[in-house]
């Protein structure tokens, strides 16, 4: 906080807006967060420039066409935040009311402009995308995955800055880790998120697109995807030539063997999950509650 008891810049992102974007961006709008070369403009529509660390990237048709009907009727209440730049501004935040005064016909729109680093551009334009809660989930993974490999985010600010668990941005973000079809299957909304995690734990990219399809054609439950997807990765059952253990450690095993997606053998005083490879370890893991794993992975 600066000394006046308002908010300002210098001191790093966290001492500018804490966890609460929104907050800070109204506060601009009520000139009750000192920013340097904070100013009341009108601009032109072309001489703005998209944020290009705007995480959305689908936006309805039918709600912009909206928008610019009110537009057209009251004007822009909220104005743009833009900054200056060599040759125009660029856009902090805004961009749906910047698309639907194009369609409206604008000329010019109102904006605050001020002088934010890049990093600040970049971090406010993320986190006030996020905090809204109106992204798609491949959107949201992609925003968290700039704060993360961008920003230098660690596990713990980012769950912090974005309201979430840590298992779910770990779970979230490993949504990129799936062909960019299944990936686009997700922003179209044929399949949910839900829907697409199991086949993390397919072998290749193409077991993935190929689940991916068939769940689409046959209309998969999510819970017939976690069969599906259990059985298809179910190893062959090793014969041996007795079996005389305990009837209740076997039941155990298999039952353990079906929820974890591998085999899970019973010793004496011990017992072992197979695992394939590092992300087989993380989904397993993940199921157990114990994944730990570093976002930047």
């Amino acid at each position: 906080m600066a000394k006046d008891g308002k908010k300002g810049l210098g001191r790093g992102l966290d001492s500018i807006f804490g966890t609460d974007v929104e907050q800070f961006l109204e506060d601009i709008q009520n000139r009750s967060a000192e920013v340097p070369g904070r100013k009341e403009i009108r601009v032109p529509i072309n001489e703005i420039r998209p944020n290009p660390y705007q995480p959305r990237k689908e936006f309805d048709p039918d709600a912009l066409n909206e928008l610019a009907d009110s537009i057209r009727t009251h004007g822009i209440f909220t104005p743009l935040l833009v900054r200056k730049s060599v040759t125009g501004y660029d856009l902090i935040t805004g961009e749906r009311r910047l698309r639907a005064a194009k369609i409206a016909g604008l000329d010019t729109v109102p904006a605050i402009s001020v002088d934010f680093t890049e990093e600040e551009m970049m971090e406010i334009a993320i986190l006030e995308n996020v905090q809204r809660e109106d992204l798609n989930p491949i959107e949201e993974a992609t925003a968290y995955d700039s704060l993360v490999k961008k920003l230098g985010y660690t596990q713990e600010k980012l769950a912090e800055r974005v309201g979430k668990s840590r298992e779910y941005c770990a779970n979230i973000m490993r949504l990129l880790k799936l062909p960019d079809e299944v990936q686009g299957m997700v922003i179209d909304k044929k399949l949910t998120m839900s829907h697409v995690r199991p086949l993390l734990a397919l072998d290749s990219e193409e077991e993935m697109t190929e689940t991916a399809r068939k769940i689409q054609k046959d209309k998969l439950s999510v819970r017939e995807v976690e069969k599906y997807i259990r059985e298809r990765n179910k190893p062959a059952p090793v014969r041996t030539h007795t079996d005389d253990r305990d009837p209740a450690i076997r039941a155990l095993e298999e039952r353990m063997s079906e929820k974890l997606g591998t085999q899970v053998t019973f010793r004496k005083n011990s017992f072992t999950i197979a695992f394939s490879d590092t992300a087989d370890m993380n989904r397993i893991l993940e199921e157990l509650g114990c994944l730990e794993e570093s976002l930047a992975e």
